[in-house]
């Protein structure tokens, strides 16, 4: 008798091409992704060795990472950019790697791009050199980043050997207040499990909270379970994961959409399907987030206070380090705590949802006199119907730099960069001690509050501006 299997379960064995010793497997790879930072040098190396692309049809390529953001940008838009554009465009000329250029309608940040062209499906294994591709696995595909060893690897076999975790599955149940989003609720996750709480596991969102977020709301979530230690994160596809991709330019058309929608139907977990470990959190008790510190997990609700110094040492010492760091106090009001740039943008929140979440709060308003703000969309399609539907014209009357897509300030490799001691509320993923730019001091948060902060000058809600 076959016993019940979870979407992980059954994803892993789609893709196993053959079992290695020590828990490790031979995973086909289905979908490879190249950015302007990770793919000139892996496609240089496999040229070198006199070796071609093993599944050129399987792998695109797009600069997000090193190119600058501002407006009438080119391939000098930064020192990056200059060094990554032409090697990338040539090489993958020569191995007939298809690229979405910089000024191609495709362009786009790579977790952005892949799903809403079509690329990024359920049942589908997709790798990147970018941590942040577990985004992907909200459409029920297995995604993870890897690193530059790894992807030489694929373009030379289209295969990886690959240590299986552990599962683990995350139930939310209940309803999510009209002021909270997706970005609060994984920060939450990891304010209270910390940021190692999911580490060697992969993780599935379940529950009736997970099932009512859109498919973009559902990308913010994974892209952040890298942020919890998990390597993967997953959620069942689903009749929004259909509608969602059909019509999209790479997904299956015809009687093939058809034969795909009856195999995705089987990949969400069985009923007794077991996991290694089991969280709950009731969607009901979460408010909005924004970090305080140097860690993820070193998060508070907004309208709450700094924690104080936990009683274990190495707790104690990391608290105390982020304090300094951050210029902050334990116990002070985190909304009382001025800011000079705010940052939307991002593979966490720059699609269409997240700009006009922000747009609502911004409307009619103006950024605060001493604050510098800019708006990134994630690709030249959020961009478009951002101004299709007037966004663009809602955030630069109120004050915002309305900025070409890209990466942008979430990485700060591309010229975009927080000056060494400015504070800035930010929609992007990570917090770590010069993430942003070097001495640059981030809070990470949603979209909403990153607005409202940019209005008031400091950090605070949309209920302020009420």
């Amino acid at each position: 008798m076959t016993m019940d299997q979870s979407l992980f379960e059954k994803l892993w064995a789609l893709h196993r091409v053959e079992e290695l010793e020590g828990a490790r497997d031979l995973i086909a790879i289905d979908l490879h992704l190249l950015h302007d930072l990770s793919g000139p040098g892996a496609l240089n190396a496999l040229k070198k060795r006199g070796m071609v692309v093993a599944a050129p049809g399987q792998t695109f390529a797009v600069p997000d990472h090193g190119v600058g953001t501002m407006p009438g940008r080119g391939d000098d838009s930064s020192e990056a950019s200059r060094k990554t554009l032409q090697p990338l465009r040539r090489l993958c000329a020569d191995m007939g790697v298809t690229l979405f250029d910089l000024h191609s309608e495709e362009q786009g940040i790579v977790h952005v791009i892949g799903p809403e062209q079509g690329l990024t499906l359920p049942g589908l294994s997709i790798v990147c050199g970018d941590s942040h591709t577990c985004t992907q696995g909200a459409f029920g595909a297995l995604a993870w980043g890897i690193g530059s060893t790894e992807i030489l690897q694929v373009l030379a076999t289209q295969m990886l050997i690959v240590e299986k975790p552990k599962s683990m599955r995350v139930t939310i149940e209940g309803t999510l207040a009209d002021d909270v989003d997706a970005k609060d609720l994984i920060l939450t996750i990891i304010g209270r499990w910390s940021a190692e709480g999911g580490a060697g596991h992969v993780i599935e969102f379940a529950g009736s909270a997970v099932r009512a977020l859109g498919m973009e709301a559902r990308m913010t979530l994974c892209n952040l379970a890298v942020e919890f230690g998990a390597r993967f994160g997953l959620i069942a596809p689903d009749e929004t994961t259909f509608d969602y991709l059909r019509g999209r330019p790479f997904a299956p058309q015809g009687d093939a959409w058809d034969t795909a929608l009856s195999h995705w139907r089987t990949l969400p977990s069985d009923p007794d399907a077991r996991f290694d470990a089991e969280l709950h959190l009731d969607a009901n008790e979460v408010v909005p987030h924004i970090t305080w510190g140097v860690s993820l997990d070193q998060v508070a609700p907004v309208t709450g206070a700094i924690p104080e110094e936990p009683s274990d040492a190495a707790g104690a010492k990391a608290h105390r380090q982020a304090l300094d760091y951050m210029e902050l106090e334990a116990g002070s009001k985190i909304a009382s705590t001025p800011i000079d740039r705010v940052f939307i943008g991002s593979c966490a929140n720059g699609r269409l949802s997240d700009l006009e979440r922000a747009a609502q709060v911004v409307a009619g308003r103006r950024v605060a006199d001493g604050v510098e703000a800019w708006v990134v969309p994630g690709s030249r399609s959020v961009s478009r119907a951002a101004q299709e539907r007037g966004l663009d014209a809602v955030f630069r009357e109120a004050g915002f730099e309305w900025r070409e897509p890209g990466c942008s300030m979430c990485l700060a490799m591309n010229g975009d960069q927080v000056a060494r001691g400015e504070r800035c509320v930010s929609t992007s993923n990570r917090n770590f001690v010069g993430r942003q730019g070097p001495g640059a001091r981030t809070h990470v948060t949603g979209p909403a509050v990153a607005a409202a902060s940019a209005i008031l000058g400091r950090i605070g809600t949309p209920g302020e501006l009420a």
